[in-house]
């Protein structure tokens, strides 16, 4: 376990080169299981500092059964369109559910997509007030077309994406002062999160302030960054990749296998931890202490899987804020991405209700598997 090394890790330089498998035993992961769902139970006391790009994510669902009479694309026939707020915004959401306090930090254009954004956060008792409104700037939409066959509508398929954003992206005045807002929100907060779409929010002085004063204050960070912006994450507890995205890593850097370059990336950015999804195939945790921990999903046929990061990044956050270790944090992670992975499309918003009965359900089945 964890129990030598404090939650908010920062010893990248003490990284080991030898990965280690921890296998956990089924007794070991039932009691991490009951002390997380003590924690869903009882905490209440969190404020988390979130900081990120945030965009409005459209999805419009209906069935395609033709394809165009002259041209070989499918015809769309809409049923029903959704709006929710999506990127860092959507984590404000998953960690308001979740019961904790938010202190958000970002930017939107004053414009209907923006209004919408702000709506959705306020019905879920967001605080905005360190959202900045921007005149004269497009709100970044992400629009999603989702059609099936007539009588298969529960399992549909992405058709299109578009994306709409600025293209003079957002003034540097702006970026200060939301960077200075979220560094002056660090103190007296439980954890750090930074959703990083490269968007312009985040910049590289304003990340490297913020986890520079995150460990001053001995507060974990989770980062959640694009490939291309690896260099402002030096220094954060854990960061979060996709399965694929760490392959691509692999190869830039000419490793062999992703434990190798996973930890060669821990090293070179000082991270305590990488968090590796892979959808219903589970989660991956390589510790810069060697160790490498491997949690299944519990998901065999996966609804949807638009929103792990945010899921996991809200877990994360949740469990590190309340005092669990890394191998732990990871486990309530893999659970979140179980109740993303199984829900409704557009309905990927984490609730303290649905991780409990998830990592209820994980525990009974690993404990009558055990006998």
């Amino acid at each position: 376990m964890d129990s030598s090394v404090p939650p908010n890790l920062f010893v990248g330089d003490q990284c080991g080169t030898n990965v280690t498998d921890l296998d956990l035993s089924v007794e070991e992961r039932i009691t991490i299981l009951k002390r997380l769902s003590e924690t869903l139970r009882t905490s209440d006391n969190e404020r988390v500092v979130l900081i990120g790009d945030v965009m409005l994510d459209r999805y419009h669902h209906g069935y395609a059964n033709n394809l165009n009479s002259t041209a070989p694309v499918p015809v769309l026939k809409i049923t029903r369109t959704e709006e929710n707020a999506g990127a860092a915004a959507h984590i404000a959401q998953s960690l308001s559910s979740l019961g904790i306090t938010v202190d958000f930090h970002s930017a939107v254009g004053n414009d209907v997509d923006g209004r919408t954004i702000l709506n959705n956060l306020k019905k879920l008792e967001v605080n905005i007030s360190g959202v900045q409104v921007i005149e004269n700037h497009l709100t970044m939409v992400k629009t999603r077309y989702f059609g099936s066959r007539e009588s298969l509508l529960d399992r549909p398929q992405i058709m299109l994406q578009t994306d709409i954003e600025d293209p003079d992206g957002i003034p540097e005045n702006i970026t200060s002062r939301i960077r200075n807002g979220a560094v002056q929100g660090v103190k007296g907060s439980t954890a750090i999160v930074i959703s990083d779409y490269d968007k312009g929010v985040i910049t590289k002085e304003s990340a490297r302030n913020l986890i520079k004063e995150a460990v001053q204050h001995n507060i974990p960070v989770v980062m959640d960054p694009k490939l291309t912006g690896l260099d402002r994450s030096g220094g954060a507890t854990i960061v979060i990749f996709e399965r694929r995205g760490l392959d691509l890593l692999r190869r830039r850097l000419g490793k062999e296998n992703a434990r190798d370059a996973a930890m060669e990336l821990v090293k070179q950015h000082g991270w305590g931890a990488i968090l590796v999804l892979g959808g219903n195939s589970g989660v991956t945790l390589y510790h810069s202490d060697g160790r490498r921990v491997f949690t299944p999903s519990s998901i065999i046929n996966p609804r949807q899987q638009i929103g792990l990061h945010d899921a996991a990044a809200s877990a994360i956050s949740f469990a590190l804020g309340n005092g669990h270790n890394l191998v732990e944090s990871s486990i309530l992670a893999s659970a979140a991405c179980d109740c993303i992975l199984e829900s409704k499309h557009g309905d990927s918003i984490l609730t303290r209700e649905s991780l409990m009965l998830r990592i209820d359900e994980i525990s009974w089945k690993m404990q009558i598997s055990d006998r």
